[in-house]
């Protein structure tokens, strides 16, 4: 297979409703490499669906532009554009057997016999489904019958292949073995991939880069590590794993290396700054005009000292990892500490001291 090379530029959704216009995508501008695994990931009516939709060609653009290997996309036809979809519903022919599903759209297409048996026959057999080709989608596993819907869109040998929320309809421990064989079969093939969730550790589990949408914009993209340590924006920091939000008081609010002090007057020297964009930085307002971020697996719980005095709320046993819910008068809501043992002398009702390391918190300010 080809591996598509796409690039994406200001590319923008309106629609009417009720008299009124909507911006479903605003100006959206991305490139996805050839044979790389791309997740757009954010909440639901952000955009990433409208965006992927304008690429398949099942929804029509406002404005911009979309190329796949230096090619015009927007006024080809969806059928023409050689790009395999698979949606959240698996949408199979129930009165089909899982190889009529899989050829169906090759017969449509007028395509031999022959050639038909060929590359069913082999699709069957990259997904493990070759022992099922006989059966109906009834007799399937959920995850069985999300196999076939991904052998029915790669049977057409696409330069491309787009996933909007494929996995959703499974169970929890089934959506975490099906991403994982989504990314061995993308790795093996070596076809650029689109992938649509709202999960945010489904995107930073399987993609080569994440791009995060709020509000009908791209917001960050990058690799997950980068999108994790590194979040460009407040919304990025909370929407992509746990974080603390300690609002702060600049030291000099023309110097923000010079420092802040937290309520309670103790001082830290937090070693990234990102200064944030308008929109964010309106929210500071007052005598607390910056926030430090930090992740709960970053901070230190102790029973004897530290920076921060705290009493423990809640500690929860998430599998191999124990969560801290703490309570400081810092900060109205809870700070959460993360860790993978258990915490001598740390028990609910208790007091305690959080210690918060510079290298790890990232003040965001004006």
């Amino acid at each position: 297979m080809a591996h598509a090379a796409l690039s994406v530029r200001d590319l923008t959704k309106r629609f009417a409703a009720g008299g009124a216009e909507i911006t479903a995508v605003d100006r959206v501008s991305f490139d996805v490499h050839g044979g790389e695994f791309f997740t757009m990931v954010g909440a639901s009516g952000c955009g990433k669906t409208t965006t992927l939709r304008m690429i398949a060609g099942l929804e029509t653009t406002t404005s911009g532009t979309i190329t796949v290997d230096g090619r015009d996309f927007i006024a080809v036809p969806s059928q023409q554009r050689n790009i395999g979809m698979v949606f959240q519903s698996y949408a199979l022919f129930p009165h089909l057997t899982i190889f009529e599903n899989v050829a169906y759209g090759l017969r449509l297409r007028g395509i031999s016999r022959a050639e038909i048996e060929r590359r069913v026959t082999a699709t069957l057999a990259l997904l493990r489904l070759e022992a099922y080709a006989h059966r109906h989608p009834a007799a399937l596993s959920g995850g069985q019958q999300q196999r076939v819907s991904i052998a029915r869109a790669l049977v057409y040998e696409p330069s491309m292949l787009l996933l909007d929320e494929p996995l959703a309809n499974l169970d929890a421990k089934l959506r975490v073995q099906m991403r994982e064989e989504l990314r061995a079969l993308q790795r093996r093939l070596g076809i650029t991939t689109l992938y649509v969730t709202h999960d945010q550790e489904e995107a930073t589990a399987v993609s080569d880069r994440v791009a995060v949408f709020n509000h009908g914009r791209l917001i960050q993209i990058g690799p997950p590590e980068v999108i994790y340590t590194r979040p460009e924006t407040l919304f990025v920091a909370d929407f992509i794993g746990r974080a603390n939000f300690l609002p702060v008081r600049l030291a000099d609010p023309a110097v923000p290396t010079a420092g802040v002090t937290l309520a309670d007057g103790t001082r830290l020297h937090p070693q990234r700054h990102v200064a944030l964009r308008d929109d964010e930085a309106r929210t500071l307002r007052g005598p607390d005009n910056a926030i430090v971020m930090i992740r709960p697996e970053h901070l230190a719980l102790n029973a004897s000292h530290g920076d921060v005095a705290c009493r423990v709320r809640r500690v929860q046993l998430l599998g191999g990892l124990i969560r801290y819910s703490v309570e400081a008068d810092i900060v109205p809501q809870p700070i959460l500490v993360e860790t993978t043992r258990p915490l001598p002398g740390i028990t609910e009702g208790s007091g305690a001291w959080v210690s918060i390391p510079a290298a790890d918190a990232i003040l965001y300010h004006r």
